[in-house]
């Protein structure tokens, strides 16, 4: 995983993919079921349309450590996203992510979960990227353990993971 130079300084790389934040144009362009060419034909999933309409809420998740575009490097098409919950929370985000079914079963949730993870514990005062599934979801439970995130409670039906900075406890 790679950091991008300072234009475009919020972009990361992974070996198959790219992860960049969202525009107010793409929000507005998936809320209104505007079609990209640069979109894959199942983009955008309902999650997606969630996270477009809480942008104006939450400002923030435009920002370096908030939500980001899964662009498929090989042929440039947006095949998911991922975000952080921005701000931290007692040094724990929260992290969501969500491919398309087209692009599912090729590894790129936990390759994009863990570039944005390993970013977010680079961010001031935080020490931990957690994230919860139901119990229901097996798929997303391996994307997590993929990611080499570990789980360390389940109640009500949902299992929480987190990856914790190597260097927390230790300061």
């Amino acid at each position: 995983m790679s950091s991008s130079t300072a234009s475009d300084r919020i972009q990361l790389t992974t070996d198959r993919l790219v992860l960049r934040s969202w525009t107010m144009a793409e929000a507005t362009a998936v809320l209104d079921d505007t079609r990209s060419a640069e979109w894959a034909d199942d983009f955008p999933a309902e999650g997606d349309r969630v996270i477009a309409g809480l942008f104006d809420q939450y400002p923030a998740w435009l920002g370096e450590h908030g939500h980001r575009l899964v662009i498929e490097r090989d042929s440039g098409l947006v095949v998911g996203s991922i975000g952080l919950f921005w701000p931290p929370s007692e040094g724990i985000l929260e992290i969501g992510y969500g491919i398309v079914a087209s692009r599912r079963g090729r590894g790129y949730a936990p390759e994009a979960t863990r570039a944005l993870a390993e970013f977010a514990l680079t961010a001031p005062d935080v020490h931990t990227v957690s994230a919860g599934v139901e119990l229901s979801n097996p798929s997303s439970i391996r994307v997590l353990e993929k990611a080499g995130f570990h789980r360390w409670a389940t109640e009500d039906g949902t299992a929480r993971f987190r990856l914790t900075s190597p260097d927390h406890g230790r300061r």
